[in-house]
């Protein structure tokens, strides 16, 4: 995966009079945003031992990375990737049950959630 992302990366720019920190390893970095976006766990509790830099810096480069429209970019390229393999969208199935109905009738039946309800026509 990261064979593909990397290439998409917006390049930061040095500057030469006055440098600042080494910039942190774009994939480590992005190790780190996936480890808190998948634990859940605040930014500034992200653990520096494990090597992903701290929570701020995770969080800054996950919002100029939103902001360049990597993720855009990656979704588009993945979804090219899988058409050209495999993907037919002839026979996708959109489920939409979450959705509210805007034209309810009086016959909706019972209520899906709470099956001791009827159901509120929206009519």
């Amino acid at each position: 995966m990261w064979e593909r992302i990397e290439p998409l990366l917006p390049q930061a720019e040095r500057k030469p009079r006055h440098p600042g920190r080494p910039r942190l390893d774009d994939r480590k970095v992005l190790n780190g945003i996936l480890f808190v976006l998948y634990t859940g766990i605040r930014w500034g509790l992200l653990p520096q031992e494990l090597g992903y830099g701290s929570g701020m810096t995770c969080w800054r480069r996950l919002r100029d990375w939103n902001a360049a429209g990597l993720w855009q970019r990656l979704h588009e390229l993945l979804l090219s990737e899988l058409r050209a393999v495999a993907l037919d969208f002839s026979r996708a199935v959109v489920d939409s049950s979450h959705l509210q109905a805007m034209k309810g009738g009086p016959a909706a039946g019972p209520s899906p959630i709470d099956r001791a309800r009827p159901a509120v026509s929206t009519t």
